[in-house]
C-alpha cells in the first residue's frame, strides 16, 4: 500500500530509531547510559497522584469528556498563568486543554495551513515544528539561531526575505535546545514585527520554570493577543511528561479556530488526570525551588561530564538540558555523540537534529540520577 504523499520527506522520529540502536547494544550486554531524552525521571507531587487515585476510583468519572476540557482545569491554568506569568485569561475562552503540546504543534498546523503557506521554523529548533508543518502541506523556511546573536531571531535579516505567504512562526523561549532566556526587549521587538508582518506566532513555553527564577510568557506583552498563541505543558514543570497534559493559549478566535480541529480528533482527556493536573497547578514556589535544587545539583555534573570531553558551554543556560559546542578536531556533534556511545557507552544528542546550526553542537539531558552521571563521566575518562 502507498502512503500518502504528505509523508513524503518524514522520517522516524531520531530518538525514535536511536533507541532501538541503545536497546541493542544493551542486550550486547553493553549497558549504555542514555543522557539523551528529556523525559523526566522524577515522580510528580503526591497530592497529585493521591489525586488522581481518588478521582479514579469514583464510579462516574470515566465517560468522555467535554471537548474542550474541565472547568477546574481551564480555571486552574487561568490562576497559573495569572500567578506565574502575570496574564489574565478568560478561562471560558482563552484556554484550550491538550493531551500534550506536541498535539497542539498538529493541531495548530492542520488548523491554518494550506498546501503551499509559508512557515518560519526556528534552526536549531524542537523538530516536532518542521515536520508538523511538513505534514500539514506547508513551504518550510528556515530562520537561522545564532550564538552571536544569542540564539535570539535576526528580525533585521528577516526583514529582507520575501515574507509573502508566511503565515506562522514557531518561537520557543527559553529555547530548546540551546537554554537562551528571552528578553523583554526581545519579546517586546518580536510582536511588533509579528504585527507589522501580520504574522501569527506560535510560542511554545513548557521549560519556563526550570533553571530559571523569571518565568515569562509572550501573552504578557502588550498587543500579543493579536498575533500571539501560547502552548504550555505540565510535562516538565511538574514532572507529568507521560499524563500528556498540555494547554493552548490566545484570543478567544483563535481557541475556537483549533477547537474546530481538535474537536474531530479526540474526546478529551481523562477527566481524573485532569483534575490532577488542576492539583498540580497549585503548587508554590517550593516545589519548584525543590525541583530545581535537583537539576542544579545534576547540572553541575553534565558541566564536569562536557569538560571531560572538552566542549564549550554556557552555565547560564535554562531548561533541562545542557547544550555545548563540540571541541575542533570531530567534524560533527553526531561525530562526538557516535563516538561516546560506541567507546563509552554514553549517548548524548547530536545537535544536528536540531537543524544544521546545530551541527557542531551536542545536548545532553538533565533527567538522570547523579550517580549516572558519575559513572558517565567516569566510562568518558577512561575511554
Amino acid at each position: 500500500m502507498e502512503v500518502s504523499k504528505r509523508l513524503e520527506g518524514i522520517g522516524e522520529y531520531y530518538f525514535s530509531t536511536k533507541l532501538r540502536e541503545i536497546d541493542a547494544l544493551n542486550k550486547a550486554g553493553k549497558q549504555v547510559i542514555n543522557l539523551g531524552i528529556g523525559s523526566p525521571d522524577l515522580p510528580p507531587h503526591p497530592s497529585v497522584m493521591q489525586t488522581l487515585s481518588v478521582e479514579a476510583a469514583k464510579p462516574n468519572t470515566h465517560a468522555y469528556q467535554n471537548y474542550k476540557g474541565s472547568p477546574l482545569l481551564r480555571k486552574a491554568i487561568a490562576e497559573w498563568y495569572q500567578t506565574w506569568y502575570s496574564v489574565a485569561l478568560d478561562f471560558e475562552k482563552e484556554i484550550l486543554p491538550l493531551i500534550g503540546s506536541k498535539e497542539g504543534i498538529m493541531h495548530i498546523c492542520m488548523t491554518y495551513l494550506n498546501p503551499g503557506d509559508r512557515v518560519l521554523i526556528p534552526n536549531p529548533g524542537y523538530p516536532t515544528y518542521r515536520s508538523a508543518a511538513a505534514i500539514a502541506g506547508a513551504h518550510l523556511i528556515d530562520y537561522r539561531l545564532k550564538a552571536e546573536n544569542n540564539w535570539f531571531p535576526d528580525l533585521e535579516a528577516l526583514d529582507r526575505e520575501d515574507l509573502n505567504g508566511v503565515k506562522l512562526m514557531f518561537v520557543n523561549y527559553p529555547h530548546m535546545p540551546t537554554g537562551q532566556l528571552p528578553t523583554v526587549e526581545m519579546f517586546g521587538r518580536l510582536i511588533q514585527w509579528a504585527r507589522k508582518h501580520q504574522i501569527l506566532l506560535v510560542h511554545d513555553n513548557p521549560y519556563s520554570f526550570i533553571l530559571n527564577q523569571n518565568p515569562m510568557s509572550l501573552l504578557a506583552f502588550e498587543g500579543a493577543r493579536e498575533v500571539v498563541i501560547e502552548l504550555n505543558s505540565l510535562s516538565k514543570s511538574h514532572n507529568m511528561a507521560g499524563w500528556r497534559v498540555g494547554m493552548l493559549c490566545g484570543a478567544p478566535e483563535r481557541i475556537e479556530e483549533v477547537l474546530r480541529f481538535k474537536s474531530n480528533m479526540d474526546s478529551g482527556m481523562f477527566l481524573p488526570v485532569q483534575l490532577a493536573a488542576a492539583q498540580a497547578l497549585t503548587l508554590g514556589k517550593e516545589w519548584f525551588e525543590a525541583l530545581n535544587s535537583i537539576y542544579e545539583s545534576r547540572r553541575r555534573k553534565v558541566f564536569d561530564l562536557l569538560n571531560a570531553l572538552e566542549c564549550k558551554y554556557d552555565q547560564g543556560q535554562a531548561g533541562m538540558f545542557v547544550w555545548a559546542s563540540i571541541p575542533a578536531e570531530f567534524a560533527s556533534g553526531y561525530a562526538l555523540s557516535d563516538q561516546v556511545l560506541q567507546e563509552s557507552s554514553v549517548f548524548i544528542t547530536p545537535g544536528g537534529i536540531f537543524g544544521t546550526e546545530g551541527d557542531r553542537y551536542v545536548r545532553i539531558s538533565l533527567c538522570t540520577p547523579e550517580n549516572k552521571f558519575e559513572e558517565a563521566i567516569s566510562r568518558i575518562s577512561k575511554s
